[in-house]
């Protein structure tokens, strides 16, 4: 089962490739703070339909390159 992330493009300087960074956010368990950790994945597009800001959808996939799991499913909302 492939997992599918939700984050915004950060970046779409590459070309076929868009870098996302994913938000989650968790409870500490000592504290009961909420904290919110980023990490960013790079996404393969065929193409280059994203830009900067857009909210996208995307999918783990095979290894695309050395360091692209994911492609970009769809975008959900643009964001200006």
């Amino acid at each position: 089962m492939a997992r599918t992330l939700t984050g915004t493009v950060v970046s779409d300087k590459m070309q076929k490739t868009v870098v996302v960074s994913v938000e989650r956010k968790f409870r500490h368990a000592k504290y009961a703070k909420v904290i919110v950790k980023h990490k960013k994945y790079k996404a393969h597009t065929e193409d280059n339909a994203y830009k900067i800001g857009d909210l996208v959808e995307m999918q783990e996939v095979r290894p695309v390159s050395g360091d692209k799991r994911f492609t970009v499913i769809k975008k959900l909302k643009k964001t200006t």
